[in-house]
This record gives structure tokens, C-alpha cells and sequence, in this order.
């Protein structure tokens, strides 16, 4: 075999080889070697932890007296728009309740009609009811029913993912992998056992690593995203040598190298 040609097939196995990622490193939810094995149907426990409300976050708050249940019935509130809008947001990425709903502001208060300045900033969600509650009863004289609600998990992906861009999801609560798949999933070339995820606290903001192909990480208090999480995938090395996403794509790139190169050889003698 003349030594050009050795030269392009031993390239050719060492570009492949090194350019193709193994399935370990794209699974997830592995029993990964020296961690305590969690076997299908095993029933895993975890705690929803309970959020507070921040600034910048958006709340829906819904007032009705018992005249209003009695005309209406119990879900006689209309959303402005209604199923129309709710399409349009869902294939925008608008947010329905950016123009209907109440911001916690600089301050952390939110401002009601009549009501004024209501503190949310640091409460649950039903501390915050109950705040709104106390303030409306020193204004109405009949019965109340008020109900709050998050307007809505807001949240933004970037790096390695098919689909990046910032996401408004109408749930109260969401895991990180239906974050992903809503983002498009990973792509094959995402270090998934070293996400980054920015959460804002009330004190200020932290960086947490995390290991998507790690079973454990169900168990951990990463496992449901927060509002205003930030999902960043960070690319493998692999990335570098402009490989492809598999093999076949790999094999395809080094034999179009490999022509390309061989034609230019032809054309120079």
C-alpha cells in the first residue's frame, strides 16, 4: 500500500475513533459506578421544595364574591382571549400573563386595583393569598374567595440544546427534564453530566452543576427547576474537531475530507 494512503487510512480510524461519543456519556439517569443502584419501580422520595416569591416574578390573582360563584359557577373567571391566545403564546413564545397578570416589582410589592401595594416578595404563594386576602376584607364586606397562582414557569436554555431560547411553561411545577425536552432535548454533543443551572435566590444568584446521568439526581433538590432558571449545556471536546452527532455523520465528514483531498493531490500533478 503506497505510504499516502496508509497515512489517509490510519487518519481515518484515529479521526473516527476519537470523534464518536460513546452512549455512557449520553444516557441519562444511569446507576452510575459507586453510587447506591436504584432499581426500576423502586419508589424514589423527594421533596417539592417550596418557593418563594421573588422579584420580576408574575402572579395571577383571581377575586370572586359569592355572587360571582352563584352567576358564574366555580370557574367563571375569562381570560382575556381565552383558548386563542393561549395557541398564539404557546407558538410565539408569549406570555399570556405578562399584560394580565401583577409583577413583583423592585420593592416586592404588587399593585391591585383599589387594593394598592400588597408585599409578596420572600412569601409562598399561599402566604401571598393570604396577605391579599387580609388587605381585600378591610374593602369588601361579603364573603371573598381569592385565588393565587404563578403566572407560569419562566425559563431560559442555552448552549448544546436543539431548540435554545427562553420558555414560558403554564405549571405550577416542572422537572429538568421536561424542561429539556420542551427546549428540544440535548444535543449529542452536550456534556450532560456537567449542566450548569443559574438559580436566583433571594440573596442573589448561584451556579450548581448537575449530572443528568446520574439515577440519584431525582433525588436531588435540582430535580424540579425553579422560575428564572437558567439550563446552560456546555459542548464536549469532541465538539472542537467539527465532528458530527454519530458515527455515519463522522464516516461521512472524513470521506469527504479524504475526496476533497484526494482530488486536489490529482489536479496538482
Amino acid at each position: 500500500m503506497p505510504k499516502f494512503l496508509k497515512g489517509l487510512t490510519i487518519a481515518f480510524f484515529a479521526i473516527t475513533a476519537f470523534s464518536c461519543v460513546s452512549n455512557e456519556k449520553i444516557i441519562y439517569l444511569q446507576n452510575l459506578e459507586g453510587n447506591d443502584p436504584i432499581s426500576e419501580g423502586q419508589l424514589i422520595s423527594y421533596e417539592i421544595p417550596e418557593y418563594k416569591l421573588q422579584y420580576n416574578d408574575i402572579i395571577d390573582v383571581n377575586v370572586q364574591t359569592i355572587d360571582d360563584l352563584i352567576e358564574g359557577g366555580f370557574n367563571s373567571k375569562n381570560i382575556p382571549g381565552g383558548n386563542q391566545q393561549m395557541q398564539v403564546a404557546g407558538q410565539t413564545g408569549g406570555d399570556i400573563y405578562y399584560m394580565t397578570g401583577y409583577t413583583v416589582n423592585d420593592q416586592g410589592n404588587i399593585r391591585l386595583p383599589i387594593v394598592g401595594e400588597v408585599q409578596v416578595k420572600d412569601k409562598t404563594i399561599d402566604e401571598a393569598r393570604i396577605e391579599i386576602e387580609k388587605k381585600l376584607r378591610t374593602l369588601v364586606v361579603s364573603e371573598l374567595y381569592v385565588k393565587v397562582k404563578l403566572g407560569g414557569i419562566r425559563y431560559s436554555a442555552l448552549g448544546e440544546f436543539r431548540r435554545p431560547g427562553k420558555f414560558v411553561v403554564l405549571q405550577d411545577r416542572m422537572t429538568i427534564f421536561e424542561a429539556i425536552a420542551n427546549a428540544g432535548d440535548l444535543t449529542p454533543v452536550a456534556k450532560r453530566d456537567e449542566i450548569l443551572l443559574i438559580r436566583q435566590y433571594p440573596e442573589g444568584t448561584r451556579l450548581h452543576k448537575i449530572d443528568l446521568l446520574d439515577r440519584g439526581m431525582i433525588e436531588s433538590p435540582f430535580y424540579f427547576i425553579q422560575p428564572n432558571d437558567q439550563i446552560y449545556a456546555e459542548p464536549m471536546k469532541v465538539r472542537e474537531i467539527g465532528a458530527g452527532e454519530n458515527a455515519a455523520q463522522s464516516i461521512s465528514l472524513v470521506i469527504s475530507a479524504v475526496t476533497a483531498l484526494a482530488l486536489i493531490l490529482n489536479l496538482l500533478k
